[in-house]
């Protein structure tokens, strides 16, 4: 069966180009063209995964992700023409698993869709639960559980924590991570990291502003401690 694209997009043309390349892509596309309607549509009908614009009549697209990441964790990946750092990190810090600046290439806008949902769907290896400390990671059912606690994250969240837990105690820089989490294909922007570890903390530490389990090494990058 198809994957499902929830397109949120209020420019007309836009709309009709993106729908033409993901339909021949073999995606099944919905449109809704404000921020109420795509609350409604999602509510309705979970997709696969939502293609959000930032700039939207009616509610904006920032909290459109707020309302969606209350309820859900489906892969998100933001497109808009908001080029500053600051917004980027915002969207990231609210759950995007990817963001997208105009004007882009439809074509590499699929390949954005594909990648994520390959992350989001990827096959486990046998025998796949990992160990580390107070954290459970089964990677067969995608399930998360700290300190026998049932943690819910996102694509990207998970994709980070299973590359950290695979190796306790060894640091890796934000290269190091977004490569593995997001693959060569798409080196990005590194900062992207920083915004899924601040979220990751905030689901799986007791206090997230001394954590315990996702440390900072200043000057490197990050470590999961299994002390």
């Amino acid at each position: 069966m198809s994957p499902t694209i929830l397109l949120v997009e209020d420019e007309v043309e836009l709309v009709r180009v993106l729908r033409d390349y993901l339909e021949r892509a073999g995606f099944h596309v919905q449109t809704a063209s404000s921020g109420p309607e795509a609350v409604s549509r999602f509510q309705h009908g979970p997709p696969d995964l939502l293609l959000l614009d930032l700039n939207l009549p009616g509610m904006d697209g920032l909290d459109v992700a707020r309302v969606i990441r209350r309820e859900s964790n489906v892969p998100i990946i933001m497109v808009t023409a908001r080029v500053e750092e600051t917004d980027r990190l915002v969207g990231l810090e609210l759950g995007a698993d990817d963001y997208v600046v105009k004007p882009f290439s439809p074509k590499e806008l699929v390949a954005r869709v594909r990648a994520v949902l390959r992350r989001a769907s990827q096959a486990p290896q046998p025998a796949a639960v990992l160990r580390a400390g107070d954290a459970v990671v089964d990677l067969a059912r995608h399930t998360v559980d700290i300190s026998h606690r049932r943690v819910d994250l996102t694509p990207s969240e998970f994709d980070l924590l299973v590359v950290l837990v695979r190796e306790p105690g060894r640091v890796f820089s934000r290269l190091q991570l977004l490569e593995a989490t997001q693959g060569t294909a798409y080196r990005g922007y590194e900062r992207t990291i920083d915004a899924h570890v601040k979220n990751l903390r905030a689901k799986i530490e007791p206090d997230p502003r001394h954590p315990r389990y996702v440390q900072t090494v200043f000057g490197v990058g990050y470590r999961f401690s299994d002390e």
